[in-house]
């Protein structure tokens, strides 16, 4: 590896992180719920407006404290994509419920609106958008449908921090959301995540299943004079550490998404030449959708394999990657889910996609280099 290696991601710091956390260990508070995690609470709830967000120790931490929360059981159906990471389907089926896997869209590789209402049996409790590469699902055909069968909906806006769709933030259109702030992400801390509650019908028990099942918040709020066990949950808080780290991030989300957008539109416009030779289809972002910056990824043109393009960037030290391996395909799938339908758009897709290096402090000139050698390579495999 040499000084031109250009990574996948390079994780990117604000200069902040130490001093809070080093502020923290000075406050004398290392456990959750500290000052730094009211701080991201407060900073989420305005900037999305649910009810009540909650720092967790992952995104997966919050996609499991969504299902405890909606009481999924043994035998109940829960809606969501095949194209997802595995913490969405593991949610679900860690109480005992399927998870039933839709088709995508061509355009922006999200959940089939239009495929849901046939996929629903009486035993059906919600639907699970993911918005993938912080590009909303169409929300308001997805609440509608949902409205019809009186379904919940937890968002899956893992990629989805400062993200929005028709001027509403990510993560707090559906009933329950959730963030991640894993270093591969716009914001991080690292490891962690937040379940975003929009129904202030459900706050309470949320805090209550974070809190190993206790009524711990409501206690040191003053409203109880002890705490004590009250229902099913588990310990699923961050350590002010965690928070004191985000807290930095946070601060200059604004300007950190910005940024990345800038790197997005520059891969945009340097990749259109390839896209009108039919070499490769860039993403699609529709007008309701304001998107992040999250990821660029380029669909390969159907004949060109994939696997080979991949080993020929890593030998021009460009190192990109493919995403998710389709859950309905992958043993885990098949075992505790089902698929409704063949599902012919995820498992060709998903095949076709590469995710080129994005971070923080990529220069125009980094990209005008995978640029030009992936459009060699591809002129080359098209022959």
């Amino acid at each position: 590896m040499t000084s031109d290696f250009i990574p996948f991601n390079r994780p990117y710091v604000t200069g902040n992180e130490l001093d809070y956390v080093a502020e923290a260990h000075r406050n004398r508070h290392l456990s959750g719920d500290g000052p730094f995690t009211r701080q991201c609470h407060d900073w989420i709830e305005k900037r999305t407006g649910c009810a009540k967000a909650l720092l967790t120790h992952s995104c997966t931490a919050a996609l499991d404290l969504a299902a405890l929360l909606l009481n999924f059981a043994c035998g109940d159906e829960v809606i969501m994509p095949s194209y997802t990471f595995v913490s969405t389907a593991n949610a679900v089926v860690l109480r005992g419920a399927v998870p039933v896997f839709v088709d995508i869209r061509e355009d922006t590789l999200n959940l089939d609106e239009s495929l849901i209402e046939a996929a629903i049996t009486p035993r059906t409790r919600a639907i699970v958008p993911v918005h993938y590469a912080g590009v909303s699902c169409d929300m308001d055909s997805i609440i509608a449908i949902a409205e019809r069968h009186d379904l919940r909906i937890i968002e899956d806006a893992a990629q989805g921090v400062l993200a929005g769709y028709k001027g509403r933030a990510l993560g707090a259109i559906g009933d329950l959301g959730s963030f991640s702030f894993h270093e591969t992400k716009n914001i991080i801390s690292g490891e962690g995540g937040s379940l975003l509650v929009r129904d202030s019908n459900l706050v309470a028990q949320a805090e209550i299943i974070r809190e190993k099942g206790t009524d711990r918040a409501s206690f040191f709020r003053g409203e109880v004079d002890k705490y004590t066990w009250r229902d099913v949950g588990s310990s699923l808080l961050p350590s002010e550490i965690i928070a004191a780290f985000l807290w930095a991030q946070l601060e200059q989300a604004q300007r950190i998404t910005e940024e990345r957008l800038a790197i997005w539109r520059r891969y945009h416009e340097m990749l259109a030449p390839l896209e009108a030779q039919g070499l490769l289809r860039r993403p699609i972002v529709p007008a309701d959708c304001q998107h992040n910056g999250h990821l660029y990824y380029i669909l390969l043109a159907p004949e060109i394999d994939r696997h080979s393009v991949l080993n020929e960037l890593r030998k021009n030290e460009i190192n990109a990657v493919f995403h998710y391996v389709p859950l309905h395909s992958s043993p885990g799938g098949k075992r505790f889910g089902r698929a409704h339908g063949d599902l012919p758009l995820t498992t060709s897709l998903s095949q076709r996609l590469v995710r080129l290096p994005m971070w923080l402090g990529l220069s125009a000139a980094q990209q005008q280099r995978v640029t030009d050698v992936l459009g060699a390579i591809l002129r080359q495999k098209a022959r």
